[in-house]
């Protein structure tokens, strides 16, 4: 069980909050993943984004217990928020949290209540020097996320994605996050020729690593071996495969099948199709041989995935 809290302040951001809750959702309604989440705000009342949407707080902050993950979304405004009340806080929570994440200008807050002193650390681009300038006991970097120790901080809404996809192949492994890419970053009716998708689980990889994701989309009905995928992109299959553990941290087989079997799971879910037309257009001889891959891989039935 991961059990998540999200402390929201006034003038959080929307579309940071999505890239941070929605990849959970997923994780929790494609895989049967056992995820909670909480949401808090510092005065117990409802949270108002920059937008002006409303989020009511599910319970009273000092009656939150304990969390794998504490998430402090801040957005406009942070400045105010900062504080001995917020200081206070966040130091009580931290307390009772496996792992701290300062989301957008959350990390500001999280400097103010002296959490990230002597730690590296990052805050939205905007406001990276002054922030800098306030806080010099915190080694502050440019990075997309920052990940010290159990002090984890991160920018905008798609460095948040990236961190969160990050924490999601560590806890629930690279498939569940391989999946959760898919379905937030491709287009399923045209995965060809656009730089979106499975390729970017890995951010933008290199050139090379681009030619062979590529190939393998483009032959998804019909997989190549590795021996010829590693020579139609100039490469031994030892190259080949450290490209791959390098870049993704996954032998390229496996990835060559995660490609296979999200397309496999999109058809279910989208599409009339029967399990044997669908195996033949992600590359299996039948139906018989997606099922045992798919459960194998995500350990439930593929019908169960929608």
């Amino acid at each position: 069980m991961a059990r998540i809290t999200f402390l929201l302040f006034d003038g959080f951001s929307n579309m940071v909050l999505s890239c941070l809750l929605e990849p959970l959702r997923a994780v929790r309604d494609q895989t049967r993943a056992e995820i909670a989440w909480q949401v808090i705000t510092p005065s117990d009342a409802s949270a108002i984004s920059s937008s002006g949407l409303s989020i009511a707080a599910d319970t009273a902050w000092r009656d939150a217990g304990r969390s794998d993950m504490l998430v402090a979304v801040s957005g406009y405004g942070f400045r105010d928020h900062a504080n001995r009340e917020t200081a206070r806080m966040l130091r009580v929570l931290a307390r009772q949290s496996d792992i701290v994440l300062g989301a957008d200008t959350g990390a500001w807050l999280m400097a103010d209540g002296g959490l990230l002193n002597d730690h590296s650390a990052t805050i939205h681009w905007t406001v990276l020097s002054d922030f800098e300038e306030q806080y010099p006991d915190v080694r502050v970097r440019s990075d997309r996320y920052v990940k010290t120790g159990r002090l984890w901080t991160c920018g905008g809404a798609s460095s948040a994605l990236d961190l969160m996809l990050a924490f999601i192949s560590e806890r629930f492994g690279s498939a569940s996050a391989f999946l959760v890419s898919t379905m937030f970053l491709q287009d399923a009716e045209r995965p060809q020729g656009e730089e979106r998708g499975p390729g970017m689980l890995a951010g933008r990889g290199s050139a090379r690593l681009r030619q062979v994701v590529n190939l393998m989309v483009e032959t998804i009905e019909t997989p190549l071996p590795l021996v010829k995928l590693a020579d139609r992109a100039g490469l031994s299959v030892r190259s080949l495969d450290r490209l791959f553990q390098e870049e993704l941290g996954m032998a390229p087989g496996h990835y060559y099948q995660m490609i296979r079997l999200s397309h496999a799971r999109e058809l279910a879910a989208g599409t009339r199709f029967t399990l044997r037309e669908i195996a033949l257009r992600c590359g299996y001889s039948d139906a018989a041989a997606l099922s045992k891959a798919f459960r194998r891989t995500f350990g439930h039935p593929i019908r169960k995935s929608l």
